[in-house]
């Protein structure tokens, strides 16, 4: 009897008949299940939106509660807001790994609609509220000023995602920042509490780069691996913050500098290279009217 899954010992006609099996196995394998069944991809998608709203949970009984009911004399508890970002960050870990599963495994009919609606949940309210809740808590701040640049945020991070979905990129492609980034960065804002009025118009302009039209590479290869390694480095510092360990509060603030350096500079490397590609292409054709 011959292996089914060996070619040896096959003539010309098993031998096709076998790989049309395999080929036609592999396509019902990376099919899209039907709308009534998960993939693995939609659960890591689902547990994005999981940690958004734990993140939300932990700010509102850590934070927003204890400063309403007056039992925070000595300001926000770090441990909530560490947990939080963590959180956040343990998201944005799954939104760049359902992606990748879903293109090495078997998807879903539902994965777009999943992943956009974790993202909501995950990048946009959870940092919106991050913003409200800090304009609330910081003393003698404007709440409803604040308030409108969560709005804001929000907004931006709807109309990003919805953008994703109508409009169709060049591969490998994002248009305007993505929203993890995004969210990461306000966030970032935030932890490092600034002066009230420039904190908010850094806010503003991460909500302005995210509905920008400035063309983002996506995380693939080393990218993806060097994002997954920043992501872990933060979970590290944020842990070492939250734990009260010496220098945690170094940690924490370089960390977030960090963060927002990398979102000022990025539309400006990849202006740059749009305007390298414009100049060499340029000069390529005068130096064929030249030839010519």
């Amino acid at each position: 009897m011959t292996d089914p899954e060996t070619l040896v010992g096959l003539n010309e006609d098993e031998e096709t008949d076998l790989r049309r099996r395999r080929w036609a196995r592999d396509r019902e394998l990376r099919a899209p299940r039907s709308p009534q069944h998960l993939s693995t991809a939609d659960f890591l998608t689902l547990g994005n939106a999981v940690c958004g709203f734990l993140a939300i949970y932990s700010i509102t009984t850590g934070v927003l509660m204890p400063h309403i009911t007056g039992a925070s004399a000595a300001g926000p508890d770090k441990h909530s807001a560490a947990t939080a970002v963590t959180l956040l960050l343990i998201g944005s870990m799954c939104d760049l790994f359902d992606g990748l599963v879903a293109r090495k495994l078997r998807s879903s009919a539902l994965g777009a609609e999943l992943d956009n609606l974790a993202d909501l949940i995950s990048f946009g309210i959870a940092p919106a509220y991050f913003v409200a809740v800090w304009g609330i808590v910081s003393p003698g701040q404007d709440q409803r000023f604040s308030a409108l640049i969560a709005l804001t945020v929000l907004l931006a991070v709807v109309l990003r995602l919805a953008r994703f979905s109508a409009v169709k990129m060049q591969p490998g492609i994002f248009q305007g920042m993505p929203c993890p980034m995004g969210a990461m960065t306000v966030i970032a804002i935030v932890l490092l509490d600034p002066p009230f009025v420039p904190g908010l118009l850094m806010i503003f302009g991460v909500a302005y780069l995210m509905v920008s039209r400035i063309e983002y590479p996506k995380p693939q290869g080393l990218l993806a691996t060097a994002t997954l390694c920043w992501i872990v480095v933060s979970i590290g510092c944020l842990a070492a913050w939250a734990a009260g360990l010496p220098g945690g509060d170094t940690l924490m603030h370089v960390g977030a500098i960090a963060q927002i350096t990398l979102a000022a500079m990025a539309p400006l490397l990849v202006i740059r290279r749009k305007v390298g590609q414009k100049v060499g292409d340029v000069r390529a054709r005068r130096a064929e009217s030249r030839g010519c």
